[in-house]
């Protein structure tokens, strides 16, 4: 049969989780590691902002865990502190930004971490004033008006256009970014993330395939399925809340991650037998069938 979208189960789903992973767990974790946040920042501070700004900047291909603990450790050092400081980083070679981001291994890729980091800095020293709330009252306080700016605002650079937000403006990182800014740091100016979709990766199609949210017969790449999932989140989502305030689909791509990460990845891709099942928060959701993700293809019979 063609692919279906159940969204009475997808509401199920999204309630189960993300109460499981704001209250209690899934598979042993809960919460993610950039909730953590240096002891000597106040919470919604410029300071704070920054931190998670320069954090989450670089938070690509590495473990999301050493990447938080590392930058804590770098701002509560008086020496490495001024990394998180835009007009310090326009002003410090980057040399000496590469030196200072290996002290507590915020940079496994030395050179390309701190020429993110700079930049990403320096954009907001040179067009900012040193504040990401004037980007965003620039903007209007509109994400989505935010998100396409991260994608197509640029400066020239040796000659050459350059983006002036590099990973920053990556799919995976621009919404989490946002959310993480309006509910860790409190900036609920930031208007309109419900019409942010999902970010529909490897992980969020496995988890929302293995609990039947979408189901049926498929073949192709996970591009084309990807409208499929985004819209069914969008739709599953609404009318449920999320900590007294409505629910938006980015609210659930961590919840899936850490489902698929630690539970449906054990799935048995033919038959959909789990080793994780018996101690799974989804059990009672999960389907049987063949789920096979390798790269871009899906192959889906459940």
């Amino acid at each position: 049969m063609p692919i279906v979208i159940d969204l009475e189960r997808g509401k199920k789903v999204a309630k189960l989780l993300y109460n499981s992973f704001t209250t209690t767990d899934i598979h042993g974790r809960t919460g993610m590691p950039r909730d953590m946040v240096p002891s000597s920042v106040a919470k919604g501070s410029l300071g704070h902002i920054l931190f998670i700004t320069l954090t989450i900047s670089i938070n690509y291909k590495r473990d999301a865990s050493s990447l938080w603990e590392s930058s804590i450790k770098t701002f509560d050092d008086p020496e490495t502190k001024y990394l998180f400081d835009p007009k310090l980083l326009h002003e410090t070679p980057l040399e000496k930004i590469v030196e200072d981001m290996h002290r507590y291994n915020l940079s496994p890729r030395p050179e390309k971490d701190a020429d993110i980091w700079q930049r990403v800095g320096v954009t907001f020293y040179e067009k900012w004033s040193s504040d990401p709330r004037n980007f965003f009252k620039n903007s209007n306080w509109d994400s989505s008006l935010i998100v396409k700016r991260l994608r197509t605002d640029t400066h020239t650079e040796k000659g050459e256009t350059a983006p002036d937000y590099p990973y920053l403006r990556s799919p995976k990182i621009r919404p989490l970014w946002l959310k993480m800014l309006r509910d860790d740091a409190g900036m609920v100016e930031l208007r309109n993330l419900e019409a942010i979709p999902i970010l529909v990766d490897a992980h969020v199609a496995r988890a929302t395939l293995a609990t039947g949210v979408i189901r049926g017969q498929f073949k192709g790449t996970l591009d084309e399925l990807s409208e499929d999932i985004r819209e069914a989140w969008f739709q599953s989502v609404e009318g449920l809340n999320a900590n007294e305030r409505p629910m938006i689909a980015i609210d659930m791509y961590q919840p899936l991650s850490h489902l698929s990460m630690h539970g449906c990845s054990n799935r048995d891709e033919i038959i959909g037998n789990c080793t994780a099942f018996n101690n799974c928060k989804a059990r009672d959701l999960c389907i049987k069938g063949k789920i096979k993700i390798d790269k871009n293809f899906v192959d889906l019979e459940t």
